[in-house]
């Protein structure tokens, strides 16, 4: 009979999502991670495969979590309150690339701006991710125009993409610097520019 595992698992991955974030992927070794962790390299393998097989866990989970976040602010409900849960995420990614002072950035932007290109596991759970988000805030501006906060004859397919790439835009010019003030305009006015019953779609 196999021994049980005499480690945490979750704590284990949260310890290499650390190395992982704080060094890339590429400058992370895999005696890195088991100083981290406090394992042996063999558990380490036996446990979890090679360095990108746990890679591809860590991100997946971190992917999985940045959807579930927006799925908490974006849960549906009544129509009528669809434009207050708009603002609230989009200022709330606003808050959190503002608070981001050592500018560590997004797990799920930093390992696919590395690997995608070559790693097809990473560009598809990051294709993923993103299809999720859109999803959340297409649904999200489809029940504000049925109330009437924002055009319905708007696609509410581009305004998804609109307001996703400001919020993934926020975290990467945050990362950059920009001043925390700056962030929070930017979120005031990408809502802002969503067009308002009869303000007609510039063609």
């Amino acid at each position: 009979m196999a021994r049980p595992r005499a480690f945490d698992e979750r704590r284990v991955l949260e310890q290499a999502r650390e190395q992982f974030w704080a060094t890339g992927y590429a400058g992370t070794r895999m005696d890195d991670i088991a100083r981290a962790t406090g394992l042996g390299k063999g558990s380490l393998y036996g446990a979890f495969g090679d360095k990108g097989k746990l890679f591809h866990r860590v991100f997946g989970d971190w992917c999985a979590a940045v959807v579930e976040v927006a799925e908490e602010h974006l849960p549906g409900g009544p129509d009528a309150e669809a434009m207050a849960r708009l603002a609230g995420y989009v200022r709330m990614m606003a808050e959190n690339s503002a608070s981001d002072t050592e500018r560590r950035g997004c797990l799920m932007a930093k390992g696919t701006a590395e690997l995608a290109e070559q790693d097809p596991v990473v560009a598809a759970r990051s294709a993923e991710a993103m299809a999720a988000l859109l999803a959340l805030l297409r649904t999200e501006i489809a029940a504000a125009q049925r109330h009437g906060d924002i055009d319905a004859a708007a696609d509410p397919e581009d305004l998804a993409a609109l307001l996703l790439t400001v919020v993934r835009g926020m975290e990467a010019v945050g990362k950059a610097g920009l001043d925390p003030r700056v962030l929070r305009g930017v979120a005031d006015t990408a809502l802002a520019v969503l067009p308002e019953p009869g303000a007609g779609i510039a063609g």
